[in-house]
């Protein structure tokens, strides 16, 4: 736990430690105390507890409660980034006091899905501890990426598997849901607009959302088509169609539709850290393990 102390330019400053903060991202990150709870291994009481101390040395409220769990408030939503920065910065000196300084170069090919929400917390807190390594980011599908990892090109892929037992290394479970835009009732539609991906060897089978839609009953037809995941919330956010998407995935302003929707789970899938066995060094292993500790924190 690290003080941290806040001063307004009087006399007056507010003392908060870094596990109120951390509590706090993780439930403004989930929306859920109970998925929260999981994030920072403590019970949902103790999440609430903290909470509440928090809200009551800030002096106002951080969040509004609601039926499906919980939203930032003007406040909450000004205190996010401030949070983000300075817990950020503790691990980073953290890890950079631990662990030695290296040099060389490693590439990293990763799906699109990650690379403005996970990569960015691994690429920040690993150039915290070796500003001289060079880095090199490769965005790209599964097939493309392992692909490049066989032929040398890239030295650490994060990538898609089908869900179950794996002799790779598993870095989460992140479920292929159906979203929908909170603002709009695109999924009540019949036939149900839906946005996906263009189809291209080796990579997302449109068929497999598709199928799960017709085991349903649900008619639908094919609104939008877009080669990224990028593309696809922009479909789901303007409420143009509902898509398939990874469950970490789902922007702000959007939700999976679950069972109670008449929707559910289309697919689960691993996402796992592949490198090559005969290509190993310092720099490409603690780069490995900068990934590992980022996607840990995004559980």
């Amino acid at each position: 736990m690290t003080i941290i102390r806040f001063s307004n330019g009087d006399a007056m400053s507010l003392p908060l430690d870094s596990d109120l903060l951390r509590t706090f991202l993780a439930v403004a990150d989930t929306g859920n105390l109970t998925r929260a709870a999981d994030a920072v291994r403590r019970t949902q009481s103790a999440v609430s507890m903290q909470i509440k101390k928090l809200e009551d040395l800030l002096g106002f409220t951080l969040f509004e409660r609601h039926s499906r769990g919980v939203v930032l408030t003007a406040q909450g939503r000004r205190l996010v980034d401030n949070a983000r920065r300075i817990v950020a910065l503790l691990d980073d000196t953290a890890a950079a006091l631990r662990e030695p300084a290296l040099d060389g170069s490693v590439r990293i090919g990763i799906s699109e899905e990650y690379i403005n929400s996970t990569l960015p917390k691994a690429l920040g807190a690993f150039a915290a501890t070796h500003p001289n390594v060079e880095v090199t980011v490769q965005q790209g599908h599964s097939m493309s990426n392992l692909t490049s990892l066989e032929a040398g090109e890239i030295d650490i892929a994060v990538v898609f598997e089908p869900g179950g037992r794996t002799r790779n290394e598993v870095l989460m479970v992140d479920p292929t849901v159906w979203a929908s835009s909170d603002q709009h009732g695109t999924y009540e539609r019949r036939p149900v607009p839906i946005a996906t991906y263009t189809h291209y060897e080796g990579g997302w089978c449109d068929d497999l959302a598709i199928r799960s839609l017709k085991k349903r009953g649900i008619a639908c037809r094919v609104a939008y088509v877009s080669r990224t995941s990028s593309g696809l919330i922009a479909a789901v956010v303007s409420g143009l169609a509902i898509a398939p998407m990874s469950r970490s995935a789902i922007p702000a302003g959007c939700r999976e539709l679950t069972e109670e929707d008449g929707f559910g789970i289309i697919d689960m899938s691993n996402v796992v850290l592949r490198t090559r066995p005969d290509h190993r060094s310092p720099t490409i292993d603690a780069m490995a393990e900068a990934i590992r500790r980022a996607f840990r924190g995004a559980d």
